[in-house]
């Protein structure tokens, strides 16, 4: 748990080894004798299905994503993953669930297939075990297919006893036993890292009595060389009070109905409380000192954004350095938790960019209790100088990879 929800790699181990207690149930009511509701032979295959397309595949997914990481390999590993169980469920309740089911599983694979043959593993005769074994799924998932058709549509192509032969043997032996193999030869090493940047103690309603504090960072050049950037943007991040903040709020299509329902709650909470109309309205804003005793970091303050006499953020703003790069590192207090948001600041053709997305610190997490969870969501900030003293915000947020928000800001001096 404490890895978080974003190392497709770690996850597909865990989900794998949940898979294999599941399976160890489905095969001991079968020795065991006990009534399933299904007859003897079903129960024993659904044993044995959970012990390969679902235990040793995602075993398998999670070795090779310790080699190789991509987008596409970050789309495919949650459709693996909730194959077997999707599958099950079909076959149970809904035969054309297992269709589609199957057909999900048709693309992954396939896809899986494709990068094998596009990674270096340690040696080539791993790579030839590993290669064969995802491509044994290939062919074996074509007559599952069919095998679900057959059973949703009552027009049997593949029955149950080529399935035992055919299925079977490919599964086991070149599937099964070559994959065992091929990762017996090099176990790739996890990449997870540990985290040990510090994080904001305040969980729940913040309740500030501070002075107020003139810029969310006491020097930006602590973050980002500062050589190619405005005066005005140096300016905002030092000296914030003196700028006014005009947003646009932009919620995806898709997202809107759930951050309707978000809503109703973040009213009451009085944190991350966005308006759903993407009208421009002024957000207000000071900043207050935080006693760093209560928070944990470095010079905590707090900027603290309304729309109207709503709080839309109460963010708490500090730093941290790991490995010689500072990050900015943000909490937004939750109930009973605290959202985290490690940023990495880079200027790029005069602009200043806010990330994270990155290969150290950066990302965003939840802390609760003595728990940091690493949330599959991302953001990315682009601040610009359109002409002398006026500044642009972009704010892009995204949930597994796909967009749901954009800010657009406006800002200028008081």
């Amino acid at each position: 748990m404490r890895r978080g929800f974003v190392n497709w790699a770690e996850i597909s181990i865990d989900i794998g080894m949940m898979y294999l207690f599941v399976g160890g149930l489905w095969f001991f009511s079968y020795i065991a004798g006990v009534n399933t509701g299904f007859s003897p032979l079903i129960t024993w295959l659904t044993g044995i299905h959970f012990h390969y397309s679902a235990f040793l595949l995602c075993i398998s997914l999670g070795l090779f994503g310790r080699l190789h990481d991509s987008k596409l390999y970050r789309w495919i590993a949650p459709m693996i993953l909730s194959g077997p169980m999707l599958v099950a469920i079909g076959i149970t309740f809904w035969p054309i669930l297992e269709v589609i089911s199957v057909l999900m599983y048709i693309f992954a694979i396939y896809s899986l297939v494709l990068l094998a043959f596009q990674t270096h593993f340690a040696t080539r005769i791993q790579a030839v075990c590993i290669r064969l074994s995802f491509s044994a799924l290939a062919v074996t998932i074509i007559f599952s297919f069919l095998y679900a058709l057959g059973n949703a549509f009552g027009e049997w192509i593949i029955r149950i006893d080529f399935m035992l032969a055919f299925h079977g043997f490919f599964n086991c032996i070149i599937f099964g036993l070559l994959g065992v193999v091929g990762w017996a030869m090099s176990s790739p090493k996890t990449k997870q890292l540990s985290w040990e940047f510090p994080i904001s103690q305040v969980r729940g309603k913040l309740i500030v009595t501070g002075d107020s504090h003139p810029g969310l960072v006491d020097d930006l050049s602590a973050f980002v060389d500062t050589k190619a950037l405005t005066k005005t943007i140096i300016e905002f991040y030092e000296q914030t009070d003196r700028y006014q903040l005009i947003a646009s709020i932009k919620w995806a299509t898709w997202f809107k109905p759930f951050a309707m329902c978000y809503k109703l709650i973040s009213k009451q909470m009085q944190q991350l409380n966005l308006p759903i109309s993407s009208k421009e309205t002024e957000m207000t804003g000071e900043i207050k000192k935080i006693d760093t005793g209560v928070d944990g970091r470095v010079k905590p303050r707090a900027w603290i954004r309304k729309v109207g006499e709503q709080t839309a953020f109460v963010a708490i703003y500090s730093q941290h350095n790991t490995a010689g790069r500072t990050y900015m590192n943000i909490a937004l207090p939750l109930p009973h938790s605290s959202m985290i948001g490690i940023l990495q600041l880079e200027e790029i053709d005069g602009r200043l960019i806010l990330k994270s997305e990155g290969s150290g610190d950066e990302g965003i997490y939840l802390g609760a209790g003595k728990f940091l969870f690493k949330l599959p969501l991302s953001e990315h900030f682009t601040i610009t100088e359109t002409h002398t003293g006026h500044l642009t915000a972009l704010h892009k947020m995204k949930i597994f990879g796909i967009p749901f928000l954009e800010i657009d800001y406006r800002i200028v001096e008081r």
